[in-house]
């Protein structure tokens, strides 16, 4: 696929920002690495040779009974039973972390939370679980949040901003106060009372967080609109006949989302704080739920173990660094006169 020589420059121009690129190259790998977190962190081998068969338990569910134990119920990979039999007749290879999110370890000499060794990197929670494998995970869940809140509240503003810029009048008026009044809305307590009703999960809290964002790009789309509707080509598709719908999809919101796009990374560095504080204050995720939240009020209530805290803030640190670098590219590269300089 060809690509226009505007967005060439602007290629061009996020590539020339070092800062900013390098930034991204790096916020790419950690997604790769944390998109792999089964294959990293996992209490379950990766592969198993039993008896002349390849097993993949991280795929398939294989019983205690399957291997010569007594139990129906999934075969636990730490079992010193399990591992005597399965090595006696095969091999297994066990994943670089031996360790899951939620795994717990009952074998610690010391009483949680443990400091960091050979086997947990980073120590562990006061749960017994490991730091590094809850870290991996919990990047994972928090992109993948931010990502899919920002995407959606982004679909929803956009809409709401190009109604209101295009048609004007008595519609963005009562748009723009209706606005006004939701923005004013103390978040908190109803988050509070959302979270007293029921347990949030991932969709859950999602759509009660979509309630709030959806307004962070309205005003950008609707300045933008109220601007390029008075435009010559704008005025001549309405002459020719030309239906709103297609002058909003086809003529200006091309214009739209160009402006839009600056802002995106910033959106989603703030909806990672967002539920960063939501678990924090312990109205976010539950607990079956990998967190960066739930670590930093870890760190919070166990001083003794400044690791905990040192290794989240670290994480914490960097990822919304890079996110704030990699936008002031983006800014950059859409900036017309950096372009066309």
């Amino acid at each position: 696929m060809q690509l226009s020589p505007l967005t060439q420059r602007r290629l061009s121009a996020f590539k020339s920002n070092k800062r900013a690129y390098i930034s991204f190259v790096v916020f790419l790998i950690v997604m790769i690495i944390s998109c792999f977190s089964e294959l990293i962190a996992n209490d379950k081998p990766l592969i198993v040779k039993y008896k002349d068969k390849i097993l993949f338990p991280q795929l398939v569910s294989y019983t205690d009974s399957y291997f010569n134990g007594d139990f129906p119920t999934e075969a636990d990979y730490k079992d010193p039973f399990i591992v005597q039999e399965i090595n006696q007749n095969g091999w297994m290879l066990m994943p670089l972390i031996p360790f899951s999110y939620n795994t717990i370890d009952y074998e610690l000499e010391k009483p949680t939370p443990t400091a960091p060794s050979s086997k947990h990197w980073l120590g562990t929670d006061d749960e017994g679980r490991d730091i590094v494998a809850r870290i991996l995970y919990g990047i994972r869940l928090s992109v993948i949040f931010a990502f899919t809140l920002t995407l959606i509240s982004s679909i929803i503003g956009i809409f709401a901003g190009a109604i209101q810029g295009y048609f004007g009048g008595k519609l963005d008026l009562f748009m723009q106060r209706f606005i006004e009044i939701w923005e004013s809305l103390p978040q908190l307590f109803i988050l509070i009372i959302a979270a007293s009703l029921f347990t949030p999960s991932f969709i859950s809290l999602l759509i009660i967080l979509l309630f709030f964002s959806w307004t962070s790009l309205t005003a950008v789309v609707r300045a933008e609109f109220l601007r390029v509707r008075n435009f010559e080509f704008v005025k001549a598709a309405k002459a020719l006949g030309v239906p709103n719908s297609r002058i909003i999809r086809k003529h200006i919101l091309p214009n739209a989302v160009i402006a839009t796009i600056t802002y995106v990374p910033f959106i989603i560095s703030e909806s990672i704080v967002a539920l960063t504080a939501l678990d924090f204050l312990g109205l976010g995720l539950g607990h079956d739920y990998p967190s960066l939240g739930d670590l930093v009020r870890q760190g919070k209530d166990n001083l003794q173990a400044p690791w905990i805290g040192i290794s989240i803030f670290i994480v914490l640190s960097t990822l919304l660094t890079l996110l704030i670098f990699i936008g002031e590219g983006v800014r950059d590269a859409f900036d017309s006169r950096k372009t066309h300089g």
